[in-house]
């Protein structure tokens, strides 16, 4: 097997029916040195309990998986969804210094799709930009990135309206690009004519809060959610947007994010080594350095 690269972050969604201790201790086991977590796992063990596991783990910790989901017009369920956001960045904090030194704390926000019996994109996009509004200036309080992540456009309607990396970086530049900036995830973005300009702009303006990645092969599956591959094993120039990532200066822990029925049913050991493999023959040659 490929040595472990050591900027290789496990995304715990990878791993779906790992509960915390399971994740946590699959990662280490594997040799990698990252792990980004998700809200429901932590949750089931509470926050307090959940950063002491990560400590003892050893582990950094590079983004908190997710939140945002805040496209409905003004009205209980949008105060909710506020609330619940501030919870999530407290939670990001919370975990960033829990974890060993280089963990960052950087929140990955799912903006939400369509509203009930709207049509209205581009409204719904305002409203995400209100809703970073109202988030920005606890996010800052707490020394967190709200991380935008743009969707591949088939999930504009049901998860999230903004669907490009320039979509993303336009709502952004309204905020201070330590407090609002983006997630670049591969699967989502590589279809984009613009792609590498906006990973370029990206760059320039201090946005790149997080990169992600994993593989896109057709056919897609009945549910389009779960079309996400082991790095190498699909059609995704991962070198040439890797490289450009490279180029702007980002240096920090590189997670892989997948959603597959079929890897969530393997053994979340054999998972974690699949997975660093694929990254060390796919996306480590184009690293700084490598």
């Amino acid at each position: 097997m490929s040595a472990v690269d050591p900027r290789l972050s496990i995304n715990q969604g990878t791993i779906k029916y790992a509960d915390l201790a399971t994740a946590l201790r699959v990662t280490v086991e594997a040799g990698v040195q990252s792990i980004g977590l998700w809200r429901e796992p932590v949750q089931e063990v509470g926050l307090a309990t959940a950063a002491s596991m990560l400590t003892d783990s050893g582990l950094r910790f590079s983004t908190h998986c997710r939140s945002g989901f805040f496209t409905m017009p003004e009205g209980p369920a949008r105060r909710a969804s506020i609330d619940d956001n501030l919870v999530a960045i407290d939670e990001a904090a919370t975990l960033a210094a829990a974890g060993a030194p280089g963990s960052t704390a950087v929140l990955v926000l799912v903006a939400g799709g369509l509203p009930e019996g709207s049509r209205d994109l581009i409204g719904a996009r305002e409203r995400v930009r209100d809703a970073i509004g109202e988030l920005a200036p606890h996010a800052k309080a707490a020394g967190v990135t709200l991380a935008i992540e743009p969707l591949h456009p088939m999930y504009a309607t049901d998860r999230c309206v903004v669907s490009t990396l320039g979509q993303a970086l336009d709502i952004a530049a309204d905020f201070d690009a330590d407090v609002v900036g983006a997630a670049v995830d591969t699967f989502h973005i590589f279809w984009d004519p613009a792609v590498l300009d906006s990973i370029a702009r990206a760059g320039r303006e201090g946005r790149i809060a997080t990169y992600q990645v994993c593989d896109w092969k057709t056919p897609l599956p009945a549910d389009v959610l779960l079309g996400r591959h082991y790095p190498g094993d699909g059609v995704i120039d991962l070198a040439g947007l890797t490289s450009a990532v490279e180029a702007t200066g980002y240096d920090r822990d590189i997670e892989v994010e997948i959603f597959n029925a079929d890897i969530w049913a393997t053994d979340p050991l054999e998972v974690v080594r699949r997975t660093a493999a694929g990254f060390a023959a796919s996306v480590s040659p184009s690293l700084a350095g490598r």
